[in-house]
């Protein structure tokens, strides 16, 4: 049996499911009566045997965002009575439910972010550390200050800042960093802020793709300086576009607002009311209502799909050499967006990732070889023209891993148990048969 610091249950709970579920009949190394005859293994469908799940045309159990009759309504008032009501709404309501004690609502998660980066208020060449494995937006907008990104590894298991790598990383030119919480997993942020605070470092958070996770009963978005939050229409809350920022000082807060919000300036910055500086970072109004409607339903979503990510994955993490995205603590609380990510150990399964992807495929599930754009390796880093200081190009063996191990499924938004039965079902029958696939 596999370690449980791999995935999310305890030892007890997975032997329990060893004892019950339908492994048995994958061809899973369990305990029989003595003289009993080996439980039957339907042949692959990639051998020409039956499909294990059942795709009717049409059907699209991923399918977000799911908008429905209170966000046409709140759009067609909208249409209605035009104005920018929806914007102080929005973000007295996102007070409300996380608690910050200040926010400022943005075009999208790009903007939070790069107003957070303009009131850092750091001297150029000032470096921040930032894992390599995000979208370009973690990174890009520092080289508009003059900040320098140094590329930190992820833990290939988790998908996430590496702490032990940034430490290996830290120089005198270091003054903050942003650990991501990859597809809705929540980073460290305990063990990340206690290593900043001893080194007198800034964290900020990038929880574009945490809307609503916590670890140890707090909010991803509230343990940093400033957190940005995306709206674009993947992502957990989604309002097509638009976006989130959380700062906990007033400082930060105003000298953000006056970058991207020409009319809200305060305090220091009041003067600059009426010309803020020169750029409009400010949420369209219809985005603020869809954003306000989908708020409302956030907490119910997470906890559904949750359970029902939870009810496909405790079978599947049996399994040998299949683990999760995850890290084993209680005192975590994670969501799943767009995707349910696992990897496979190619050596414990005994057949290569491409072997398992292709027999899923054949069965009928939407399974594929996950791969991401790593920030490093794009031109735009190694162009010393962009930057004010040219980022240091590393190599990062935890982004290579992740890349080369990983297999995404779908995350369904919708009620499928039926759907969720046949996947593990067909994970079970492809591992069932994973020696002849080892040597293929």
């Amino acid at each position: 049996m596999k370690s449980n610091k791999h995935g999310s249950q305890g030892g007890d709970t997975r032997r329990d499911f060893l004892k019950t579920s339908g492994a048995v009949a994958a061809g899973l190394s369990l305990a029989r009566p003595a003289g009993a005859k080996p439980a039957k293994v339907e042949k692959l469908a990639l051998n020409g045997g039956p499909k294990a799940v059942e795709n009717p045309p049409g059907s699209s159990p991923a399918r977000w965002p799911l908008y429905g009759k209170e966000e046409e309504e709140a759009v067609l008032e909208l249409v209605r009575n035009p104005g920018y009501s929806q914007l102080a709404a929005l973000e007295k309501e996102w007070k409300e439910y996380f608690n910050p004690p200040y926010c400022k609502s943005h075009c999208n998660g790009t903007g939070a972010l790069t107003a957070m980066f303009f009131a850092l208020n750091l001297p150029p060449g000032s470096e921040i550390m930032v894992p390599s494995a995000t979208f370009f937006a973690t990174i890009v907008p520092m080289r508009l200050f003059g900040l320098v990104p140094v590329f930190v590894d992820i833990n290939p298991r988790t998908l996430n800042f590496d702490l032990e790598d940034a430490k290996k990383r830290l120089t005198k030119n270091t003054k903050a960093l942003v650990p991501v919480h990859w597809f809705g997993l929540p980073c460290e942020m305990d063990h990340i802020c206690d290593w900043a605070k001893e080194k007198g470092l800034i964290v900020l958070e990038d929880a574009c793709h945490a809307h609503g996770a916590k670890l140890k009963g707090k909010y991803m978005g509230l343990w940093s300086r400033m957190a940005a939050f995306s709206f674009q229409a993947s992502k957990p809350l989604p309002a097509i576009e638009g976006g989130m920022a959380n700062f906990q000082e007033k400082h930060d807060y105003e000298r953000a607002t006056a970058y991207g919000h020409y009319s809200k300036c305060t305090g220091d910055h009041a003067k600059y009311n009426g010309t803020g500086l020169g750029v409009k970072l400010r949420i369209h109004p219809m985005a603020a209502a869809l954003a306000r409607c989908q708020l409302r339903k956030l907490k119910k979503r997470n906890e559904t799909g949750n359970a029902q990510v939870r009810s496909l994955n405790d079978r599947l993490v049996q399994l040998p050499g299949l683990y999760e995205q995850t890290y084993n603590r209680p005192d975590m609380e994670r969501l799943y967006y767009a995707a349910n990510m696992l990897f496979i150990d190619e050596k414990e399964a005994g057949m290569s990732r491409a072997a398992a992807v292709k027999a899923l495929q054949a069965e009928g599930v939407r399974a594929r070889a996950y791969s991401y754009r790593l920030q490093h390796k794009c031109p735009l880093y190694s162009e010393p023209q962009w930057w004010h200081h040219p980022p240091v190009i590393p190599e990062l063996p935890g982004c290579e891993q992740s890349n080369s191990t990983a297999i995404s499924l779908p995350y369904f938004t919708s009620q499928v148990p039926d759907l969720v039965e046949q996947y593990a079902k067909a994970f079970e029958k492809v591992w069932a048969h994973r020696k002849e696939l080892g040597k293929a």
